[in-house]
């Protein structure tokens, strides 16, 4: 492997995190734009409103209408509404939203804009405009799509006075709908992240096996030692004009190490928290709760679910991974054996998340059955008699053993409905399927995390059931990448399936 000319140097990564702000990606430009919003922008983010800099926000009556129909439901969906509903009556306060109101203006009812530093307006447009053919059905969609269609016409006839007008929807056909009509069409673009470059937790490097050797030897390594052994490759043709960058190595994050001389001499490292020193990570040397690791990240996944001083653990993985059943198993381990928690709390989103579970007979947890059943396999795999764990007379089954746990309060099974508002404190917790939780809606379950507990994402960001949400948008990637960098935080993508032998060949050939 040949070295770059300037070897690279490990630093490591900010002790800080950038402030998070909803205006990261909006797109600059010299001229002003209009931007027309989608009821659905509004709902997926209500402040929204505030996060488009010094252009021009255009809203639809349509959307008022529709935001009037949601307003009354008692899910997320319904919260946004409402709270996009007050944010458009503090301006209606403070000028007519006909002729459009300026925003960052100080008043006291406008903090929230206060707070992204917005210059433009927001108008609200209550014309019925003729619609071109492909959209003449009188549906809300087409009546949203007319009113972006009306200012680009008025826009084609001002030689580009009013500026560029944008239609801006999380609605994917509705983007195709009104590029077929020559629009310039959007997603709301903020609160994405770079899904082809998100943040795996771990990176690979070639090194001496002195290096390796002394790694476990002393139990720890400086990160400067890497400085010398860990090269850079650059294209030839580019070497002249690219030097070395240094690698970057966050809190918690592992360094699979390689002997340069010999492949099968390999290490495993892992930063340890916000210090300089690089430490050995070998995961637990015997079974959690009756599981041992199958491969590399999963054992990856242990050190960092077994770490009490890691609050915050995120893990991503295609099916049959074992990001649920790691989850669940070291939750179990830790509250029932070690008795390091409360109790064990697992929350899963029923789709769409908040929606009420329905008139069905039984109590919550009867009427979670459906919705809870992947983690109830996953409860009854760890607790069978395959294992020596809890054998006590009085539960001889696993369904036995998992009522018994639910009764004595140890063990919770909760839809997300019932964790807002809530501060939990000395519990393990784990939210299962995040992939279809919205950045918001992850932030609000963070902050719901108490002293002494211990919280962990999982979910797979190819199967995502929310149809407002993608790889680059869901509350999932994006906690990986806003979160990184932090001691109390760490993440591992798991790659192999190890359900079973004729899992693994589905997910390789179908």
């Amino acid at each position: 492997m040949k070295s770059a000319p300037t070897p690279p140097k490990v630093q490591p990564a900010p002790a800080g995190h950038e402030q998070i702000s909803l205006s990261d990606r909006t797109p600059t430009a010299t001229a002003v734009k209009t931007f027309v919003l989608d009821t659905n922008v509004l709902l997926y983010n209500p402040k929204s409103l505030f996060v488009f800099q010094d252009n021009n926000i255009v809203l639809p009556f349509t959307v008022l209408e529709e935001l009037d129909g949601f307003k009354s439901v008692n899910d997320d969906v319904g919260r946004n509404a409402r709270e996009c509903i007050r944010y458009l009556d503090a301006l209606r306060r403070v000028g007519k939203l006909s002729e459009g109101v300026a925003l960052g203006n100080g008043e006291p009812a406008l903090k929230a804009a206060a707070a992204y530093g917005p210059t433009g307006s927001v108008r609200i447009d209550a014309g019925q405009y003729e619609r071109p053919a492909p959209i003449a059905r009188d549906t809300p969609d087409n009546r949203i799509i007319a009113v972006a269609w009306h200012l680009h016409q008025q826009a084609e006839k001002s030689n580009g006075a009013l500026g560029p007008i944008v239609f801006v929807s999380k609605d994917l056909n509705a983007r195709i709908k009104s590029d077929a009509l020559d629009l310039r069409t959007e997603d709301f673009e903020a609160q994405k992240i770079d899904a082809d470059a998100l943040y795996t937790g771990s990176i690979s490097a070639e090194v001496s096996g002195d290096l390796i050797d002394e790694l476990y030897a002393e139990r720890m390594l400086e990160l400067s030692r890497l400085n010398e052994d860990i090269p850079t490759e650059i294209d030839a043709e580019e070497e002249a004009d690219l030097p070395a960058e240094p690698l970057t190595l966050y809190p918690n994050q592992f360094v699979v190490l390689i002997d340069e001389t010999d492949p099968n001499h390999t290490g495993l490292g892992r930063r340890l928290a916000d210090t300089d020193h690089l430490i050995p990570a070998t995961g637990p040397r015997k079974p959690v709760f009756g599981i041992m690791a199958r491969n590399l990240q999963q054992t990856m996944a242990f050190e960092l679910l077994l770490d009490d001083e890691v609050k915050l653990v995120t893990m991503i993985g295609g099916a049959g991974t074992g990001k649920t059943l790691l989850a669940v198993a070291a939750g179990m381990a830790k509250v029932f054996n070690d008795e390091r928690y409360e109790k064990l709390l697992v929350a899963r989103p029923i789709m769409p998340l908040g929606r009420d579970i329905g008139y069905l007979p039984g109590d919550k947890d009867e009427k979670l059955t459906a919705w809870m059943q992947p983690i109830f396999d996953n409860l009854a795999y760890l607790l069978s008699t395959r294992g020596s764990h809890m054998q006590a007379a009085e539960s001889h089954s696993s369904e036995q053993r998992v009522n018994k746990l639910m009764a004595d309060g140890r063990l919770v099974l909760e839809p997300l409905t019932y964790i807002r508002g809530r501060s939990i404190p000395h519990q393990f917790i784990i939210i299962d399927e995040a992939q279809n939780l919205t950045p918001h809606e992850v932030k609000t379950i963070i902050s719901r995390v108490g002293e002494g507990t211990k919280i962990v994402f999982t979910g797979d960001v190819q199967q995502i059931d929310n149809p407002y949400l993608d790889e680059s948008s869901n509350g999932l990637s994006y906690a990986v990448e806003r979160m990184k960098g932090l001691g109390l935080v760490g993440h591992v993508s798991l790659l192999k399936s190890e359900r079973s032998e004729l899992a693994s060949l589905a997910v390789d050939r179908l």
